[in-house]
């Protein structure tokens, strides 16, 4: 079967390449191995059906493991959560054309890095449902402190308003990138019955010195804000701007923040092909609506696409470049100087390769194990949920009734199950509560171990 995107699945191209090499079959590029150690017949790993990429993988895994516990995948959350990378992805993004191109200084000469771009853009401006999005930043965290030093030039003032229950290192970083520009952070509370961001508490710190709120959803706790709308109609009532983070993965689900009303998007593409790469690099999102005013002050690069003068050719050129590099100098709106460039693209291959129905077909599943999980836990003796009225999505947080935080991560860990991360190191009344998610990786065998282990270590027993 000739396959378009693989050159010697074609017999005409398979016999020049045979003749070429001075062999008759593609056999005898395998003389070396001794006849009984090949297969002789097709390979049957289906159990009569087409077994995905990931679960061939995991098939042999099991097979080649039987002597030792196979490896299973983390638990731990915390917003960067293991996910799986499709062969395609990698494949792709390791091209020589992509991966030894740093960054296209020369722009327009690299239209084919261009392109990527472009179409990086124009996916996830309609995954997050605004109209433009750029060409990447470096991350989420840096994505939203760009996005609140946008706001206060936007708005010339100087206060960000910012939920209780958004990442507390995404905070982290906003305060540090703020804090030359003067900028006030103002946390809202936590409502710590539902886990979301407590809307009486927002209204009494709204006033007319406000530039932004920032809010985050799915939010650190992996409770789903059911308030966003809300949110985003109080800021718009003192004239402030709404900025809403949202991980990419839950919005083949939820409602895209910009159809919402948001001024703003942020997130991290950590996930969408691009893997825990040891806790960096990633790429992050910022996009914005058709706002003049908010695309003047926009930072980083934002690619587009034009036709030749005769109309049969597409062409990309740079269109936004407020970079200190270039024109602007010392009046930049942001000192970032690159891109994410190959995390963007492994971000834009993976939605491609999915598309909108397999976004929510993955967002389902993850939603699944969820729950799944969510059962699983509230039968476990000694520990309590820590929002258990809240819909979560990939991330649970547990309260431990009797038992230190550290020693059972720790006994966990022992057993090849990690978990985390402890909550204490952010949350002074969390201190008993730790951190713990489920991913598309996860299979129904995957959680009942980690509960049966749990039961273990806080002594209920198998």
């Amino acid at each position: 079967m000739v396959h378009s995107w693989i050159p010697n699945s074609s017999p005409k191209v398979r016999d020049e390449l045979l003749r070429e090499l001075g062999i008759k079959e593609v056999s005898e590029l395998f003389n070396d191995v001794p006849p009984q150690l090949l297969l002789s017949r097709d390979l049957n790993v289906g159990f009569g059906r087409v077994l995905s990429e990931y679960e061939v993988r995991r098939l042999f895994t099991s097979l080649i493991s039987k002597n030792r516990l196979g490896d299973v995948p983390s638990f731990i959350g915390g917003g960067v959560c293991q996910h799986y990378v499709p062969a395609a992805v990698k494949a792709i993004v390791s091209r020589s054309e992509f991966y030894t191109s740093y960054t296209p200084y020369q722009a327009e000469i690299a239209q084919g890095l261009l392109q990527a771009f472009f179409e990086y853009q124009s996916l996830m401006a309609n995954l997050y449902g605004v109209k433009i999005v750029n060409a990447s930043m470096y991350n989420g965290s840096t994505a939203s402190a760009e996005a609140a030093l946008m706001a206060v030039r936007v708005k010339r003032r100087r206060k960000i308003l910012v939920s209780g229950s958004v990442h507390p290192e995404i905070v982290d970083v906003i305060r540090t990138w703020g804090f030359g520009a003067g900028l006030e952070l103002v946390r809202v509370g936590l409502d710590w019955e539902s886990g979301q961001t407590d809307l009486s508490d927002l209204r009494s710190k709204l006033s007319e010195e406000v530039a932004a709120v920032f809010i985050q959803t799915p939010n650190f706790f992996g409770v789903i804000e059911s308030g966003v709308r809300e949110v985003i109609d109080e800021a718009h009532r003192v004239n402030a701007l709404s900025i809403v983070y949202s991980h990419p993965l839950a919005l083949g689900l939820l409602e895209a923040p910009g159809n919402l009303g948001a001024d703003v998007v942020v997130g991290d593409v950590q996930g969408l092909g691009v893997g825990l790469n040891f806790g960096g690099p990633s790429a992050g999102v910022l996009g914005i609506n058709d706002d003049k005013e908010l695309l003047r002050q926009f930072p980083g690069r934002l690619i587009g696409a034009t036709r030749t003068p005769d109309g049969k050719d597409l062409g990309f050129a740079m269109i936004l470049q407020t970079r200190e590099q270039h024109i602007k100098r010392e009046k930049a709106t942001s000192n970032i100087t690159t891109n994410a460039a190959l995390e963007a693209l492994a971000a834009a291959v993976y939605v491609s390769l999915l598309g909108a129905q397999g976004l929510r077909e993955l967002g389902e599943a993850i939603l699944g194990r969820t729950n799944y999980l969510l059962k699983r836990l509230k039968e476990v003796d000694s520990l309590d949920l820590l929002f258990p009225g809240g819909l979560h999505f990939r991330e649970v947080g547990v309260r431990f009734r009797s038992a230190d935080v550290e020693s059972v991560v720790n006994s966990l860990a022992g057993k090849g199950l990690w978990i985390g991360p402890p909550l204490g190191k952010f949350y002074r009344e969390l201190s008993d509560c730790s951190l713990m998610c489920v991913t598309e990786l996860h299979t129904k065998d995957d959680i009942e171990l980690l509960i049966n282990s749990l039961r273990n270590v806080l002594g209920g027993g198998a």
